[in-house]
């Protein structure tokens, strides 16, 4: 039986996932004479890095050995010293990695310095997928410098988020609603409207039980700071919350969120409404990888109508609400013509429970 020793890295590197933000979740192992005899994975910033937790628990038996690693190596000096250097002196002889470093500045060079020093380096196309899957919001940051932004809706059959009426409840099962509780903590924050909280009361935390490196953001979309002081959002507050407002909002509402320890930006958009482009240009500087938008139908749409959504994640529950006045997942004008649709490509179905099922694909960018 032949070991597939990457897909062990990977399974590494998943138990990172959360804790690394924003550096990449990484795993990598030391084999010897077809024995595993180092593992690592890379956990909060300014740690090691995974090839040197597995190096250092292979110890001089390392020598002569192949290192199974998600991830080129760096070869640069950030928070700790280059992996490249430890992966030499530790006299490696073979390093078998599933992506390339995505950084513009910095991808290739990590292998350039270990081939220089006489050591082979592979790059396994046949984990590549999953390696650029496990690290997608690091891979899409590296390449635009902006977060990834995901749309996570919970529809009926015919595409509906909310009834006209009483929308206690919910629409998808518990089983659904844990596996997106997953999906929330790979996150690095999270947007929904105003509406939204007003409707729900919301929290928008993550409740996976799993460790973070950081918080997870929680962005309310409220052009005039009308978000009550009393809601669940405001009163859970612990340096993790943002609400987007406009100039044209009251001064003492800002000085009220602000007193409850809520952060505000002002962001001015066209029509009096909140800019989200200016929420992304905030969160790339500040460095998150990712965004899931869980909101209403209008913002859905102003978010795939600008084309600020790179992906969505529907899950679909058997249900039909039908009518002509239960919200759709997009709503705001539309497209009018066929013709016009906004296309959607690589679609992967995801089977949730027995009756339920996940679409994910990615918005065809114009």
């Amino acid at each position: 039986m032949t070991i597939d020793y990457m897909q062990q890295a990977l399974d590494l590197a998943k138990q990172g996932q959360g804790r690394t933000s924003p550096n990449p979740a990484v795993g990598a192992v030391v084999v010897q004479n077809g024995a595993v005899i180092g593992r690592g994975f890379h956990t909060w910033s300014g740690l090691d890095h995974a090839e040197i937790v597995a190096l250092r628990e292979a110890g001089e038996r390392a020598r002569g050995g192949t290192l199974y690693v998600t991830l080129e190596p760096c070869s640069h000096h950030g928070r700790t010293g280059p992996c490249a250097d430890a992966i030499i002196r530790a006299d490696i002889k073979r390093v078998v990695a599933a992506l390339e470093d995505p950084n513009p500045q910095v991808g290739g060079q990590g292998f350039a310095k270990l081939r220089e020093a006489g050591i082979e380096v592979i790059l396994d196309q046949t984990h590549h997928e999953t390696a650029y899957r496990l690290n997608e919001g690091f891979v899409h940051f590296m390449k635009t410098g902006r977060p990834l932004v995901t749309i996570k809706a919970a529809l009926t059959l015919d595409g509906k988020i909310a009834a006209p009426q009483d929308n206690y409840g919910w629409i998808t099962s518990e089983v659904a609603r844990a596996e997106v509780q997953q999906v929330r903590h790979l996150s690095d924050a999270i947007l929904t409207g105003l509406g939204t909280v007003l409707q729900d009361d919301c929290l928008l935390t993550d409740r996976s039980g799993r460790e973070r490196s950081r918080p997870l953001l929680r962005i309310v979309l409220d052009s005039q700071l009308r978000i009550p002081l009393t809601t669940k959002m405001v009163t859970s507050v612990k340096n993790d919350l943002l609400i987007v407002g406009t100039s044209a909002a009251p001064a003492e509402r800002r000085k009220a969120l602000e007193a409850a320890g809520v952060q505000v930006l002002i962001a001015d958009g066209p029509g009096g409404r909140t800019d989200p482009n200016q929420v992304l240009q905030y969160l790339a500087k500040e460095r998150y990888l990712s965004l899931m938008v869980e909101a209403g139908s209008k913002v859905n749409w102003a978010m795939l109508d600008t084309q600020i959504a790179d992906k969505v994640l529907f899950y679909y529950a058997p249900k039909i609400l039908g009518g002509l006045h239960s919200l759709p997942v997009a709503g705001g004008k539309g497209r009018l013509r066929r013709a016009d649709a906004i296309l959607m490509e690589r679609l992967t179905l995801h089977q949730v429970s027995k009756d339920e099922f996940a679409v994910e694909a990615y918005v065809t960018k114009s």
